[in-house]
């Protein structure tokens, strides 16, 4: 199983890190969790082999976490030749579907129907969704928005949580327990800490309940760039820690 992180920013503009966007690879599954704002070209830009996802899942409806979508969609029906063929699947928390309508109802109705097999799937905490080769997508509510998931995938070797966007949540903790890789949220220093999102004294709390094997950091508003993250995380959590910047990879 492989991890790219793609976009490991927030809504606020950052002049190296664009919005959230996380590629798996797992056998002939291609996993994009989340595809925020700047995510495709960002991609382009890596060298990262967007024309060849063939999963998206996405954790909740915010900007930062949904605005490139369609523009994924059009690159693949209309930025490469020849165009695509092979099928694509959105899943996405209930409401999703709704979601795309709207979406279409806006920028045109090619984008539920691009001239591939396109399939949208809303899916709910209690579902296992099971992708080729025995990968598994498994998602877990979590307290940011009303719909806010994180998600689990695992190819019956390897296991990594994503948090998406949460703010602090022992039932998550619990979910995660024993990963060999927790892609946690980190976006606000403990000055400006809100409910809805993760310090990194509580991204290290989460990864020490979880026991995960390694923690890997994104999410990161700007203010939280200015404090010692690695420090503050390393009070709660003794494992490996990475501040995952976008391009960066793991092979896990």
């Amino acid at each position: 199983m492989k991890l790219t992180t793609i976009g490991t920013g927030t809504a606020a503009p950052h002049a190296s890190r664009v919005a959230a966007a996380h590629l798996v690879e797992a056998g002939d599954v291609r996993l994009l969790l989340d595809c925020g704002s700047g995510a495709v070209h960002r991609m382009a830009n890596l060298g990262v082999e967007w024309r060849h996802i063939t999963h998206v899942a996405l954790t909740h409806f915010h900007a930062d976490h949904i605005a490139d979508l369609p523009l994924l969609i059009m690159g693949w029906r209309w930025g490469q030749l020849p165009a695509r063929t092979a099928p694509v699947t959105i899943y996405g928390p209930v409401g999703t579907g709704a979601l795309l309508e709207r979406m279409a109802a806006v920028y045109g109705a090619w984008l539920l129907a691009p001239g591939f097999p396109l399939t949208v799937r809303d899916i709910g905490p209690d579902d296992i969704v099971r992708l080729p080769g025995h990968v598994t997508l498994q998602p877990c509510a979590v307290p940011h928005s009303a719909e806010s998931m994180a998600y689990s995938v695992s190819d019956g070797a390897r296991r990594l949580v994503y948090t998406g966007d949460t703010g602090v949540s022992e039932a998550l903790g619990l979910w995660a327990q024993d990963c060999d890789l927790l892609l946690a949220e980190c976006s606000l220093p403990d000055t400006m800490a809100i409910r809805e999102h993760l310090t990194p004294r509580q991204a290290g709390a989460l990864a020490a309940q979880a026991r995960a094997r390694q923690l890997v950091l994104t999410h990161f508003y700007p203010p939280v760039e200015a404090i010692d993250i690695l420090a503050e995380v390393a009070e709660q959590y003794a494992g490996p820690v990475v501040c995952a910047t976008d391009g960066w990879s793991v092979d896990f």
